[in-house]
């Protein structure tokens, strides 16, 4: 039985002023529902839809876990974690879809 990858991710605004930090088991489904504002949330309403970031578990307990962690950080925390893996902060969407 293969097991089923979880997401910890990152999404922005086009000005990256605005961090938003969530965990799905489907990332190109969920981001393609933050960038179709299909979810009627914060998100929706601060135009967050950039993938900026994320991380892959194989156990749910562990990204969440994860996601309280970056979560619980400052914003100063969140940038320096983006800014690692992805220095220009470029939509990882196209990427990930590939």
């Amino acid at each position: 039985m293969q097991e089923k990858p979880y997401y910890v991710y990152l999404i922005t605004n086009k000005a990256n002023t605005v961090l938003y930090t969530g965990v799905t088991n489907n990332l190109i489904r969920r981001v393609f529902k933050h960038k179709e504002k299909l979810i009627s949330s914060f998100t929706s309403k601060y135009n967050v839809n950039k993938l900026v970031y994320y991380e892959i578990f194989s156990e749910i307990n562990l990204a969440i876990e994860r996601e309280k962690q970056i979560k619980s950080g400052s914003r100063r925390k969140k940038l320096d974690l983006i800014s690692k893996v992805n220095p220009t902060f470029r939509d990882l969407y196209d990427e990930v879809v590939k």
